[in-house]
């Protein structure tokens, strides 16, 4: 790992579950390389996990090149894809501007449903992802998402409708009630569903739905009439609305 990444040099980013290097492989092949900051991570259901991961093969789900793991030092080795996340695309500071046209993001958003459906039903296990957000969606170089990090996913087998859960998994704006309350412990891959009608959200009103500088945490959606929703639209929005 530390030849590939030329010691860990150039960083891409960090998250919750892990830091992102940009690495090189011998055949001229760049690759994105995820040290997993869970070292008190079960090493057996790691080592599942990234297996399972391997033998996906779909447009919409980013590659698994690799893994290593020694002792509670683990990290995953996935395709490069070079434009970044959606989430660079659609949380602009200047909201009536938008990159990359509402056309591309309606493929786009196709194309993440088509990832997470696949994982739910395509794979030989179904696989729960627990944290469909922009940030974890990468665009290759033609601007196609691929559904990426899954360090926080579970599998289960399909026959099971339900996976039970010891605690709450997630990023707060696009975790699903179930998966966040308390008082239920059995969820299914429906809170995946429910995470992408979030991100479904956060698309059409080029903004985040929640604001992590308001003292009220409790903001929720609520479309309770017309002059709300054109509230809540991107500009570009509802100059297509109008047309």
């Amino acid at each position: 790992m530390l030849q590939i990444t030329n010691r860990f040099e150039n960083k891409l980013g960090e998250g919750g579950y892990g830091i992102g290097f940009e690495g090189k492989l011998s055949s001229e092949v760049f690759v994105a390389v995820k040290v997993v900051n869970d070292p008190t991570g079960n090493g057996e259901e790691f080592t599942n996990k990234v297996r399972t991961m391997a033998r996906i093969h779909h447009v919409n789900v980013v590659r698994v090149v690799g893994f290593c793991a020694d002792g509670t030092r683990r990290a995953l080795v996935y395709e490069f894809l070079p434009n970044d996340s959606l989430e660079k695309f659609i949380f602009s500071e200047n909201r009536s501007s938008n990159t990359l046209g509402w056309e591309k993001l309606q493929d786009i958003a196709l194309g993440i449903a088509k990832g997470t459906e696949y994982l739910h039903q395509g794979s030989d296990r179904r696989i729960l992802h627990f944290d469909i957000k922009p940030n974890n969606i990468l665009l290759d170089h033609n601007f196609n998402p691929k559904v990426a990090d899954f360090g926080l996913a579970k599998l289960c087998s399909k026959e099971q409708s339900m996976v039970s859960m010891t605690a709450a998994r997630g990023t707060m704006g696009y975790i699903a009630p179930e998966v966040f309350s308390r008082n239920f412990w059995n969820v299914s891959h429906k809170s995946d569903v429910y995470s992408f009608g979030m991100m479904l959200l956060e698309r059409v009103g080029g903004r985040k739905n929640t604001d992590a500088t308001v003292q009220n945490t409790s903001q929720f959606w609520v479309v309770d009439s017309s002059r709300y929703i054109k509230k809540t639209l991107h500009p570009t929005m509802l100059s297509l609305k109008d047309s």
